[in-house]
């Protein structure tokens, strides 16, 4: 959750106030290490239980306790890593972000086979091996991020003199995190109902329900990117009171997304068959995945002008207006929809479901952005945070 604190590092650097973004860099870290250790606890302490939600198999839960017992005691690790990444991406520095993350999945997939079959010095420790290797992977990726903090120092700082929580600057970060945290949640939330709703019809559609979330992986991973990208940029200039940049900055971004999404969507009307190909041989999941695709892919477009506001506020240090377009994507909108279309025109009404929402998401995002970036920055020191001051 504290590693959504990227957009006010960007804030306080454009407003000029290092103070501030060494501040939130530092209690952001505490925050973060206190988290780590209490989901570790927790996490441990509860997985016999939550597994046996899901199965009554003993050796399925033995397998799934071995497993996470060793992953999880690497989460105060992984967590600390991401919000060294995050301080790292506040600063512009995303070649750091990229190569400790290319480095780290790379040992993860060299170690997977030696560690779970073993190989020379190394025993067949089997699926403790493959949590052990993604443990590592993550450790080595927080330690280039150590290395290169402290010989290559960047314009945040970890200090003393902050590590003690200030209430204000705890609560911004929450502010942040929450929503945040909550977005990432949403999709999970979703991706369960509509699959209560499709079981009803075949197994079929639950199946192709899956595939196309793993091509809309693939889809929306160029546009993700760009919308990470461009979210200390627009921290930043929001900071240095650059209204016009800001304004700038989020069009292109808007329009670089809509050109990735008209090509999503060209592609999954084209040649949907070949991409459900990919995952299935089956004759009739292919032919309802090319049904699905075609009509859910009439929703890219529509759908870069939600997930660029979304984004921007992100950036802007605006999380509720940002979670409140998520909630409309993800629950409010499209699960009453895939409901009630379903009941009339069954699986079809779910796939009709999703442009439908983007739709009136777009619609909603639109206003809900105008509205977010209306209200004044909140004040550091007194003055307006939004330093109009600001010189290039």
């Amino acid at each position: 959750m504290l590693c959504k604190q990227k957009p006010y590092f960007a804030f306080y650097l454009g407003a000029g106030d290092n103070r501030k973004a060494d501040q939130a860099a530092t209690q952001g870290l505490v925050l973060a290490v206190i988290h780590g250790v209490v989901m570790t606890v927790c996490c441990i302490a509860m997985m016999p239980a939550f597994l046996g939600m899901f199965t009554s198999s003993e050796t399925v839960i033995e397998l799934g306790v071995r497993y996470s017992v060793v992953a999880f005691a690497f989460t105060l690790i992984i967590i600390v890593g991401v919000t060294f990444e995050k301080i790292f991406q506040a600063v512009g520095n995303m070649k750091t972000t990229m190569i400790s993350l290319m480095c780290g999945c790379i040992t993860n997939i060299v170690l997977d086979p030696v560690l779970i079959f073993g190989y020379g010095l190394f025993p067949a420790m089997g699926i403790e091996g493959a949590a052990l290797a993604t443990g590592i992977g993550q450790t080595l990726t927080l330690a280039i991020y150590l290395v290169v903090y402290f010989v290559r120092p960047i314009r945040v700082h970890i200090r003393r003199q902050y590590i003690l929580p200030g209430k204000g600057m705890v609560l911004k970060l929450y502010s942040i995190g929450i929503p945040a945290t909550l977005n990432l949640a949403l999709p999970s939330l979703l991706i369960s109902a509509l699959n209560a709703i499709l079981v009803a019809f075949s197994e079929v559609y639950i199946l192709v329900l899956g595939i196309y979330y793993k091509l809309q992986t693939f889809i929306y991973l160029p546009v993700n990117g760009i919308v990470q990208g461009m979210r200390p940029l627009i921290g930043y200039n929001y900071g240095a009171g650059e209204n016009k940049r800001v304004s700038q900055i989020y069009k292109i971004v808007l329009c670089m997304s809509g050109i990735i999404m008209v090509l999503g969507t060209v592609i999954c009307l084209l040649i949907p068959g070949q991409l459900m190909g990919l995952f299935t041989h089956t004759k009739a999941t292919i032919q309802a995945g090319e049904t699905a695709l075609r009509i859910i892919g009439a929703g890219f477009i529509v759908s870069a002008v939600s997930v660029t506001p979304s984004g921007a506020l992100e950036g802007l240090g605006k999380g509720t207006p940002s979670l409140l377009i998520s909630l409309c994507r993800y629950v409010v909108a499209i699960i009453p929809a895939a409901f009630l279309l379903s009941r009339f025109f069954g699986a079809v009404g779910v796939w009709n479901a999703f442009w439908i929402t983007e739709a009136i998401t777009a619609i909603i995002s639109i206003c809900i952005y105008y509205k977010a970036i209306a209200k004044p920055a909140e004040p550091v020191n007194g003055q307006d945070e939004r330093c109009h001051t600001h010189r290039r």
